[in-house]
């Protein structure tokens, strides 16, 4: 006797991609271009996460680099969450954490506001040490408001 088992299956919201990218300016470039086309590709709005990876990707390139060294570029979409991370190799290397970004002193300044914007755009943020030795930048994004 044959018997069937039907499951009803509801559709995931769980999605994940991650990469390994040169630690350089065309590696943050690409990190921002996969970041539009993976959420495209999910059907979620890529703006703000764009900006995100964008600035950290730029800091990971001059922050974070290590010759010979690659940075990592994670994207996971959990339940209504969009979570972002950039991994670098300079785990000695730590940014300031969330509420403690100071603005450059000078107001004319072309660089130092990454991590402000970051601030503005991203729901939650913040830094993780390790493993040694590297370290994650990470934000997150409530994809319902």
């Amino acid at each position: 006797m044959n018997q069937e088992i039907l499951r009803t299956q509801h559709p995931s919201t769980e999605q994940t991609f991650s990469v390994l990218l040169s630690l350089t300016r065309r590696g943050a470039r690409l990190a921002r271009l996969l970041t539009v086309a993976h959420l495209g590709a999910w059907g979620l709005s890529s703006e703000a996460a764009a900006q995100i990876v964008g600035e950290l990707a730029a800091n990971a390139s001059v922050h974070g680099r290590v010759q010979g060294r690659d940075f990592q570029l994670s994207l996971a979409v959990s339940g209504q969450r969009l979570r972002i991370e950039v991994t670098d190799t300079r785990g000695d290397s730590v940014p300031p954490g969330p509420g403690a970004v100071k603005a450059p002193e000078d107001d004319h300044a072309e660089n130092g506001r990454g991590l402000l914007i970051v601030e503005a755009l991203a729901d939650h943020w913040g830094v993780a040490p390790g493993p040694v030795p590297r370290k994650t930048v990470w934000a997150e994004i409530d994809l319902v408001r």
